[in-house]
């Protein structure tokens, strides 16, 4: 259980550091970006200096139509402006928005990663074997509230596993074959023991449940995956 923790607080400090860079990552993009595209942008006072320049330049436009003309093109300077800068506004709130929406959709990512690993150890949790009994006498097993009735051989094998595990051994195939068999382990194949224990998780039938009871450890043997204290053999 202590590995488990430590696994799942690890795992909530990868997702936050994760979440952190992510939002660090978007807000220099889109800073980048909005500085490129502010700088690209004509300056809003660019057209009135042009105007401004013609007046200077040509003073000799006394005429009443010319200086209208140039009031107008005064006129239009000042209108250049104002909008340009309301483009500035816009641009600036869309760019917030839209750094607002991906930072929204990064957390609700990592939000949704983390559930489904926290699902996923819900559900291996909600599976773990709490507590075995075995009823030789009626050829069944009892995982948790989960009753299994199997054949004789297969409560044999299961039952010489648990009084293996409750001795903190672990049977090679030909010492599970020697203690059903009785004859001496030199004499029993290997090969026999790990038949036993194939059928024995045929007949458990769910490879899931299977897989969690009887460990198979490299160069070692077969073991139950079960807390001593939780086995009882009837």
């Amino acid at each position: 259980m202590p590995d488990n923790i430590s696994s799942v607080t690890e795992g909530l400090r990868t997702g936050n550091r994760a979440v952190i860079w992510g939002i660090a990552a978007i807000a220099t993009i889109l800073a980048v970006a909005a500085a490129l595209l502010f700088l690209s942008l004509p300056d809003a006072n660019a057209f009135n200096t042009r105007v401004e320049r013609i007046f200077v330049e040509n003073d000799a436009l006394t005429s009443p139509g010319e200086i209208k003309l140039l009031e107008v093109l005064a006129q239009s300077g000042t209108a250049f402006a104002e909008v340009l800068s309301s483009y500035r506004v816009i641009i600036f709130i869309l760019l917030v928005f839209a750094t607002a929406l991906m930072i929204a959709a990064l957390v609700l990512l990592v939000i949704f990663v983390s559930l489904n690993r926290r699902m996923s150890e819900i559900q291996r949790a909600g599976i773990e074997v709490q507590r075995l009994r075995i009823l030789r006498g009626e050829n069944a097993v009892m995982l948790n509230d989960m009753a299994f009735t199997l054949t004789p051989a297969a409560i044999e094998t299961l039952a010489v596993l648990a009084e293996a595990r409750m001795d903190d051994d672990i049977l090679t195939g030909a010492q599970i074959e020697a203690v059903i068999s009785g004859r001496p382990e030199a004499d029993c194949d290997e090969a026999a023991g790990a038949t036993r224990i194939k059928r024995l998780r045929d007949a458990l039938g769910n490879q899931l449940v299977a897989e969690l009871l009887v460990r198979n450890i490299s160069r070692k043997g077969y073991t139950l995956t079960v807390a001593k204290e939780a086995i009882r053999v009837d």
